[in-house]
């Protein structure tokens, strides 16, 4: 399959704690799949997905980062040229849901200033183990200035409404505004492949 070009490119984060099914979430939005089998992620990986918005076309790389302690300091480099961060929990874990207010002092600390921000409550399948409100969601999102959603990446809910949100939020920030050169890439004529190293 011919690759295709694209206009913008757009970093986009997701973090939270571990367990709270970013994994998922980024596998619902790009290959349209689901496991249950997915073992944590160590460090951090990444995917690309080239969507159309607004006549653009716009290659998001999503990068899925390890929530765990030990892998913290790997993950804040991340932030550093990411344009769209989603932060997850847990509808079903109270505690993911409280760290929401670390994650954000995180992007504060790390991310660029002007970074579009999303949380997302992941796991509203599970109405019977639910322990957080869509109210309380809600209510922290509002508190921050941050966009909110409730997700679920085993029932296809709201995954791609919230990536096309959160692209159309840094599309509309970026339009008519110069982008630094790290973050906008033009395309290569001769080739579409980034060649990214982890560790």
């Amino acid at each position: 399959m011919a690759k295709k070009t694209y206009d913008l490119l757009f970093k986009l984060l997701l973090i939270g704690d571990s367990g709270v099914g970013k994994t998922c979430v980024l596998f619902r939005f790009s290959d349209d799949a689901f496991t249950t089998t997915f073992i944590s992620t160590i460090g951090i990986d990444f995917k690309i997905k080239t969507v159309e918005l607004r006549g653009k076309k716009i290659k998001l790389q999503i990068w899925d980062t390890a929530g765990q302690e030990r892998f913290h300091t790997i993950t804040t480099s991340y932030y550093r040229g990411a344009m769209g961060i989603m932060l997850v929990y847990d509808i079903t874990t109270e505690k993911s849901f409280e760290n929401i207010v670390k994650w954000l002092r995180n992007i504060d600390e790390h991310a660029n200033e002007d970074v579009e921000k999303m949380i997302l409550g992941n796991k509203c399948d599970m109405e019977d183990k639910r322990v957080v409100s869509k109210e309380r969601g809600e209510a922290i999102a509002r508190e921050h200035g941050v966009r909110f959603m409730e997700t679920s990446a085993k029932a296809n809910i709201n995954i791609d409404k919230a990536f096309s949100e959160l692209a159309e939020a840094i599309l509309e920030k970026t339009s008519g505004v110069s982008v630094e050169p790290v973050d906008r890439v033009t395309v290569d004529r001769r080739t579409d492949r980034q060649t990214i190293k982890c560790c």
